[in-house]
Parts: C-alpha cells; structure tokens; sequence
C-alpha cells in the first residue's frame, strides 16, 4: 500500500501530467522500443521499484522480449544474449542510475555507447535513463508495489495519468471489449 494518495494531492497530478508528457517524446523518438524497455528494466533493478518492474517486464514481454533476456538483464555481463550496443547501453544505464557510487560516466562507457547510436538516439538513451529514474524512485518514496500492472490497462491508466487523475483508478476500471 502507498503512503498516501499522492493524487489527492494539488501537486502530484500535475507532476506526473507533465512525467507522462516527457515519457511521450521518448516514445515518438528513434530509440528502439525492446532497447528502451532494457534501460527501464535494470534502472529499476538497481533503484529496487518493483512497480516500475512489474509495469516494464510486462511491457517488454508484450512486444516481444524474451523471458529468457528479461530473466539475465542483472547479470548482463556474466551472458551471450545482448549485442554489443544493448551491452553499452546497459553499462550506462548503470553509471547514469548510480551516479553517487562511479562518480560520472566513464569517457569509455559514453564512448561505447556513442559507438552504436547516434546523437539523437543519443539523446533519448539519455532522456530515458533520466526519466525512469525520476519514476523509479518517487514510487519508490511513494511505496508504491509491483505485482497488480496489467498492460492491456496501459492505455487507459496513460491517458488518466496525463490528465492528471489517479491512474488507479483508471486501472481498476473494467477493459471494454
């Protein structure tokens, strides 16, 4: 359980209204959906949000990711699944997530991944690495548990959320079929 509704609040609908908006350009960007899902997926291991992994596993298992990859993303290094530009992106993902533990991004890392992609995926690698955070880690001051996401949901508890209401609530709304 939550600490409290947050959406209750005046300021978080607003918040999360403007989150949700930030999480559309990265969307629309050249960033590769099963890529995108891999930063979210080990920024949330590491940051230990459990919602955001419950929602983020889902999401990748429903476009395609393998149980397999998803079930090896903490121990990427110690694996033959990911392809080199998955590996700079996920050792990024980790130096950007745990800023106070490397102090920065290695030149190496940032090279790595530079390597791969260009400046504009770049630029949303970047964006999503940042974002997840911030997400990461108000549901994790929030309290907020993994376990109850249901993608067939997505579009609905999106849409409340960018309107700025509760997306439990829209989530707890029968899916019309």
């Amino acid at each position: 359980m939550a600490r409290f509704n947050a959406f209750a609040t005046t300021v978080m609908p607003k918040f999360v209204k403007y989150v949700v908006s930030a999480n559309r350009v990265i969307e629309e960007s050249a960033l590769p959906a099963s890529l995108d899902e891999l930063i979210n997926v080990r920024s949330s291991q590491i940051n230990g949000c459990g919602a955001c992994l419950d929602m983020h596993v889902k999401d990748a298992l429903a476009a395609g990711e393998t149980p397999l990859r998803l079930s090896l993303v903490a121990a990427w290094r110690e694996t033959t699944v990911f392809t080199d530009a998955e590996r700079a992106v996920l050792a990024l993902t980790e130096q950007a997530t745990r800023l106070a533990d490397s102090g920065g991004i290695d030149d190496a890392v940032w090279d790595a991944a530079a390597a791969h992609f260009d400046e504009e995926q770049l630029a949303a690698i970047v964006a999503r690495i940042s974002l997840i955070n911030a997400f990461n880690r108000m549901n994790v001051i929030l309290q907020e548990k993994g376990g109850s996401y249901d993608p067939a949901r997505r579009a609905a508890v999106v849409s409340a959320a960018a309107a700025g209401t509760d997306p439990k609530v829209a989530a707890a709304e029968p899916v019309a079929v």
